[in-house]
């Protein structure tokens, strides 16, 4: 990482412990948001499917075998950096695409926390059937694992640029005994994307961590905001990741359909309930 960069990220995270809440929920004026703080971001009893998933990240963590990587921007120092190196082939071991791509174990577990407590308001409110999860960017298959073990009445949908990737994913999946999660392989283009979501009838999750850049994260939040209602959460990772991801976050903090955010400095909880004020929390998780 060159040095601006990382002055970049230090700056940006300084900034954010600085203004950012350490709460139970003190300060959340929203009923339902507090309730959030308490049963997603507060919560620390761990399910028992949990530590299988563990189990295969340490081993993903070790794993030497090589495969070609495609890279379609998702990383890079900047916006033109990752434009530059989309389709960019090279070779690389397991390890390292675990190294560099895996969600921290508290930021999986958060997710999966998410989908639980969305499905149990779902159920105290007469909704018999699971929740309709996307993902873009499967990477191994860690995270759209912990959602997919919640629950197996929600359905995943999740999208992985890279044949290879999305190949072990989906052997991981299987190891877990997971059948409730779709791979969709493939560069996700503007048209693809929106055709994808007009396949579905409603998204009630959805977690972006794909190309890092201003245009791309404006595209999907666009594409899957056409599908959400009342109760839906977007979940955006590297919000703080360069300067695009920090405007881009910005831009959907400030869009006229979402009513409240919160930022955890790593990721952004986006909501969309009316019945909110509009208002932009920072916290420290």
């Amino acid at each position: 990482m060159e040095k601006n960069v990382y002055l970049y990220r230090v700056s940006s995270w300084l900034k954010h412990r600085l203004t950012a809440r350490n709460t139970g929920g003190h300060g959340v004026h929203s009923p339902y948001l507090f309730e959030w703080v308490r049963m997603v971001m507060s919560d620390k009893n761990a399910y028992y499917a949990w530590q299988a998933i563990e189990v295969l990240r340490s081993e993903l963590l070790h794993d030497t075998r090589e495969v070609e990587f495609v890279d379609f921007g998702s990383g890079g120092k900047n916006g033109k950096e990752a434009k530059k190196r989309q389709g960019y082939k090279t070779k690389k071991q397991v390890c390292d695409i675990a190294n560099g791509s895996l969600a921290k174990k508290k930021y999986a577990q958060l997710l999966a926390r998410l989908v639980g407590w969305l499905r149990e308001n779902g159920e105290r409110n007469g909704e018999r059937g699971g929740l309709t999860v996307v993902e873009l960017g499967t990477s191994l298959g860690i995270t759209t694992a912990y959602m997919a073990a919640m629950d197996s009445r929600n359905r995943i949908v999740s999208y992985e640029g890279c044949p290879a990737v999305a190949e072990i994913a989906m052997a991981n999946w299987e190891k877990l005994g997971l059948e409730n999660v779709e791979c969709r392989v493939g560069e996700l283009t503007i048209d693809s994307l929106q055709e994808a979501v007009d396949s579905l009838q409603k998204i009630d999750v959805a977690f972006i961590d794909a190309n890092h850049t201003y245009e791309a994260t404006l595209t999907y939040f666009n594409a899957l905001a056409s599908r959400v209602h009342d109760k839906s959460v977007i979940v955006l990772d590297d919000i703080h990741y360069n300067e695009e991801m920090e405007r881009a976050w910005k831009a959907i903090c400030a869009d006229e359909r979402v009513t409240s955010t919160i930022d955890l400095y790593q990721m952004g909880m986006v909501f969309f309930d009316p019945h909110y004020w509009h208002r932009n929390y920072k916290m420290n998780i």
